[in-house]
């Protein structure tokens, strides 16, 4: 293979197949600092597409974390929807059985794990037909139809004064597969992290982003009260109050406020920088 000061310099056919193969989501590559003029692909495995390679992003001044699910996306409506595929698809009752393995799961493991409850079904029902079926809805699903309106324009409109990115949990398929589709990782540059509980991984998300000052945006007060009683007023949390997480009393009794609240994500379009770092302090 040429190559040119030590790197490898790669066809223009060979540079075709990478990015048809990316474009597919068949191929998952890091992202470094290319030779000017040239595409540089790195090494390393990442769910996603293109990425910055971890642990190499500049400090910035602030960083906007983003959830994904209920915050920026509609998933009560996802599974709505998904209720009634799998009813429609297998019956009342073998839909409640896969749901059952669902919650099951998602008790075991602390997130949502919809491929892996299907696997499980499976398991049981091994000749049933109508797998392939589900498996296909679960994997083309829809889901930049299903982001609340004004999701990207806060994207966009925080981007003035800080760097966005994606931070939620999930299984290592489905739920990269959710971000991708759904246009977020586009949104946010590739900026992605996903999880199985992101509240225990502050210390990598500082180490892959680090800035002077962060902001939470979620819709889970378990998760901003989690973070702030880490982080403390290095970090602002913001408070969407969209999906059932966020209207559940007991969920709203048993933690604190969140430092700011917003009932949708769109209304995050009113605020300016101030409003989102008006506590901050040197770190």
């Amino acid at each position: 293979m040429e190559t040119r000061e030590g790197r490898p310099v790669f066809s223009r056919r060979a540079q075709s197949i990478v990015r048809s193969l990316m474009e597919d989501g068949e191929l998952n590559l890091y992202c470094n600092e290319a030779i000017p003029g040239e595409p540089h692909y790195g090494t390393g495995k990442v769910s996603g597409r293109m990425r910055h390679l971890p642990g190499t992003e500049a400090k910035a001044d602030v960083v906007f974390l983003f959830d994904v699910d209920n915050t920026l996306l509609d998933n009560d409506r996802v599974i709505a929807d998904m209720k009634a595929y799998l009813k429609g698809e297998v019956g009342e009752r073998h839909a409640g059985h896969y749901w059952g393995i669902f919650e099951r799961l998602r008790s075991s493991l602390g997130y949502a794990d919809y491929l892996g409850a299907l696997q499980r079904y499976r398991i049981e029902h091994p000749h049933d037909v109508h797998l392939l079926t589900i498996s296909r809805f679960l994997v083309n699903y829809p889901f930049a139809n299903r982001l609340y309106p004004g999701s990207l324009d806060a994207i966009e409109h925080v981007e003035k004064w800080g760097q966005p990115v994606i931070l939620t949990d999930g299984d290592v398929v489905f739920q990269p597969r959710k971000v991708e589709r759904s246009g977020l990782s586009e949104a946010v540059g590739g900026r992605v992290l996903i999880y199985m509980h992101k509240e225990s991984e502050l210390a990598d998300v500082r180490k892959r982003f680090p800035a002077a000052h962060y902001v939470l945006v979620d819709d889970k007060l378990r998760i901003l009260s989690a973070v702030k009683a880490s982080w403390g007023k290095r970090v602002t949390t913001v408070f969407v109050e969209q999906g059932h997480y966020a209207t559940d009393p007991k969920v709203l009794r048993k933690y604190p406020p969140a430092d700011l609240s917003v009932k949708r994500i769109g209304d995050l379009l009113a605020y300016d920088k101030q409003r989102f770092l008006g506590s901050r302090t040197p770190s």
